[in-house]
């Protein structure tokens, strides 16, 4: 079965000439731009940004630990202590040009190792899964200076299959998915435009609008020109937030990061992933052009790995991982850490990175200090029952 919102959003590249209405954005009262990446199935920190200065790092990672920084294949270093693998060369190129910072040992207030619930905590913004029905980043919407004015036109998008809870709410969001579907022929398109628009108009707007949509998306070699899923994704989230009067908040899925089973090695998963995670931050800065100093980007996971490897030369769900903050409006070139050890008296429950920060308070800085939102509004409403959790300051530059 096809839904009616799949086809007219396979319609909208067939349409892209047939003089529908333009899709109508707000532009709230800002310049900045805000792309929050979620790898959803528990990214390995320990294997994206590898510790390599610690003393355990490859005993405890026998069989997955990246080597050092000159050796073959091995970790890309950052500031004699951690670096980057391999698979993330343009990452290392931001982080050199003071637009990355990394964070390690860092995760949600989450604690067990359900991707399910460790999802929902992270995207609805509480301290417990299901706490809340909708999302941190719709509800931090409502407090962007000007959003009170902006009526009903769409302040986010998220790049998914469906709209994901992180961006669920009150707030005027939409979504895009290039389909899966060959297009349809462009006159069947014309005729059914036409019909739409003489016998039902909220059908006729939503036609246009998701034509004008996947045009946006797709046009000019965007997304569905061919390569890979994740790259094209965020080609068009470049051009959804570089559009006149587009959205200044995204949000982009990853999926596929959860690796039990031939994690490391040129042709295994985790460095299939971290290439396309690599090209599609690429593919966002190119495509953002002249708004990437005013931009900022958020990569998470919903928790870690295990430190040692299991049967199937893989690692199991954990505990803390790592995130990347990056974007010209980022005060990079660091690493930001207070890291606990990989002893194993230093392990959480024996097996796990030991989370010594919270990822909200990364997301709260980025509210608070890139978009503008006022404090007592993340506080409040956002992230409530996060008192523990303060902003971190000086990840911006001045502006």
């Amino acid at each position: 079965m096809i839904d009616r919102r799949q086809w007219l959003m396979g319609a909208g590249a067939a349409a892209g000439l047939a003089g529908l209405p333009s899709i109508a954005f707000a532009s709230a009262e800002t310049d900045r731009r805000l792309v929050v990446i979620m790898l959803r199935g528990a990214m390995d920190g320990l294997s994206a940004a590898p510790p390599y200065g610690d003393p355990d790092y490859e005993r405890a990672r026998t069989g997955l630990a990246v080597g050092r920084p000159g050796t073959s294949g091995g970790a890309l270093a950052l500031d004699g202590i951690y670096g980057l693998n391999p698979a993330l060369a343009g990452l290392s190129a931001r982080y050199a040009a003071k637009e990355v910072i990394v964070f390690h040992a860092i995760a949600s207030p989450y604690r067990d190792r359900s991707h399910f619930d460790g999802q929902n905590l992270l995207e609805n913004g509480s301290t417990t899964p299901y706490g809340l029905a909708d999302g941190w980043l719709n509800r931090a919407l409502a407090g962007l200076p000007g959003a009170a004015a902006a009526g009903r036109q769409e302040l986010g998008i998220a790049l998914a299959p469906a709209m994901p809870l992180m961006l669920r709410g009150p707030s005027p969001v939409t979504s895009w998915s290039p389909s899966v579907l060959p297009g349809p022929n462009a006159d069947l398109v014309a005729r059914v435009s036409r019909l739409y628009a003489a016998t039902d108009p909220a059908l006729a707007s939503a036609l246009g609008a998701a034509a004008e949509a996947n045009q946006a998306a797709t046009g000019m070699g965007g997304a569905g020109a061919g390569g890979d899923a994740f790259v094209a994704l965020m080609s068009a989230a470049a051009k959804f937030l570089s559009a006149p009067g587009g959205p200044c908040v995204a949000m982009v899925e990853s999926t596929g990061w959860d690796t039990h089973a031939n994690q490391v090695g040129p042709y295994g998963v985790l460095n299939r992933n971290l290439v396309a995670l690599d090209k599609g931050l690429d593919a966002l800065a190119s495509g953002l052009g002249p708004l990437w100093p005013q931009t900022a980007v958020l990569v998470m996971t919903e928790f870690g790995r295990t430190v040692a490897m299991n049967g199937t030369a893989g690692s199991d769900h954990g505990t803390a991982s790592a995130a990347f903050l990056l974007g010209g409006a980022v005060a990079g070139g660091r690493v930001l850490a207070d890291w606990p050890g990989l002893a194993p008296a230093a392990l959480y429950a024996g097996r796990d990175l030991k989370p010594t920060a919270d990822l909200r308070s990364v997301m709260k800085a980025a509210l608070r200090d890139h978009l503008r939102v006022d404090p007592g509004h993340i506080d409040r409403a956002v992230f409530p029952g996060s008192g523990g959790a303060a902003a971190f300051d000086g990840l911006f530059r001045a502006t």
